[in-house]
């Protein structure tokens, strides 16, 4: 981290005004990459572990080794929908659109954002899209 990026206090401690200054977006940006990075390590990781399990003669063996590779295809596509959640984040901080609901243009919140930085809605947006969701059997 360089000496330019700020913490999550100073971020906290920001007064309004400075909602979404460069050096915010630059934290943001830097804690994306970050997950990004991460996310990346544990696809090689799994792809790897998949490949050493791969021949199993044993029946009983071969079933719980495709009971892994099952739940870990699906964490590799939760996994793999974030990572393009991310893409899309950072091509918002980019435009200038990081950090404004989509819905409202209202500010999204520093608390938000650093509990779920690839937020796009505010919370009073998001609760009404889910209740409308559960309304419509969604």
């Amino acid at each position: 981290m360089n000496a330019n990026t700020m913490t999550e206090e100073e971020i906290l401690a920001a007064p309004e005004s400075d909602y979404m200054s460069p050096r915010q977006l630059e934290f943001f940006r830097q804690r994306l990459l970050d997950e990004k990075s991460q996310l990346l390590s544990n696809a090689l990781e799994t792809t790897t572990h998949l490949q050493d399990n791969e021949s199993t003669p044993d029946p009983s063996d071969r079933a719980s080794v495709e009971e892994e590779h099952t739940l870990e295809l699906r964490v590799r596509d939760r996994e793999r929908k974030l990572l393009k959640k991310i893409e899309e984040t950072i091509a918002r901080i980019d435009t200038g659109d990081y950090g404004w609901c989509e819905e409202t243009g209202e500010p999204i919140g520093i608390g938000r954002l650093l509990a779920r930085p690839t937020a796009t809605l505010s919370l009073e947006a998001q609760e009404r899209r889910e209740k409308l969701k559960k309304m419509h059997g969604g």
